[in-house]
């Protein structure tokens, strides 16, 4: 198969695009459900619950094994190999589908599902650490930039981030107008928030006008091929009917 062309491979990156992001959206979708489910069904552990040794609400293993926590794979010993592997056979098991991320108390070796298990209640150093980093931080507006997103619905939003990030790193955003989070399909870099000058406007402007070009190429190219093939069809039809009374 020969090498394809840019024509050939844009409809494939959009359609890549569209893909991952109703991906993205349904695992967004399926992670809130099951949050709301910890809410409702009451399985969120509290510290002193923790303390207690009680065991996770969602998988039923212990979350505080007081095993210690695990060498690094290249030191185990043939024995903790054996363990490791019988244990990483277990989760898999359990959990292989539920494309999520693993996590483990310090000093336990115990691993548990970020979809299927509750996340431990956080210590008063921890809440308080995170608190101060919440509240101290205050946002410059002048170090934000705006991006204009395409989302799986084809509604576009307005969302900001900081421009230390070179591609917008946020998945799956609220659709105002569909009043449910959607996936990002495309994310357009439109520049600077603070717009003292007009020139965010302007740029915005420009890609949409870019962007409107793009699909009224997309479409003359596509008219062109109909075009083409309704002349082909034309013409074998001429052919076949000089030949229908041999």
């Amino acid at each position: 198969m020969g090498k394809l062309t840019e024509e050939q491979r844009q409809p494939r990156a959009r359609a890549r695009a569209r893909s991952e992001a109703l991906q993205a959206e349904e695992d967004d979708r399926r992670r809130e459900e099951k949050r709301a489910q910890w809410v409702r069904e009451g399985m969120y552990l509290s510290r002193q619950e923790l303390k207690a040794g009680q065991p996770c609400r969602g998988c039923g293993e212990p979350i505080l094994d007081g095993l210690g926590e695990r060498p690094p794979l290249l030191r185990l010993t043939p024995e903790e190999r054996a363990e490791h592997d019988a244990a990483e056979a277990r989760y898999k098991e359990r959990h292989g589908d539920c494309r999520a991320m693993r996590w483990t108390m310090s000093g336990s070796r115990t691993q548990h599902c970020g979809y299927c298990c509750p996340p431990p209640p956080l210590g008063e150093e921890q809440a308080k650490a995170i608190a101060e980093i919440l509240f101290s931080h205050k946002t410059d507006r002048r170090d934000l930039d705006d991006w204009d997103l395409t989302l799986t619905c084809d509604h576009t939003v307005c969302h900001t981030q900081h421009r230390d990030h070179q591609r917008y790193s946020t998945a799956v955003v609220n659709c105002p107008t569909c009043q449910t989070r959607r996936g990002v399909v495309e994310a357009v870099h439109i520049g600077p928030t603070e717009d003292l000058l007009g020139e965010v406007q302007r740029e915005r402007l420009a890609a949409e006008l870019r962007a409107a070009e793009a699909k009224g190429e997309r479409q003359r190219k596509a008219a062109a091929k109909t075009e083409q093939r309704i002349a082909e069809i034309t013409k074998e039809l001429s052919g076949t009917g000089g030949r229908s009374g041999d």
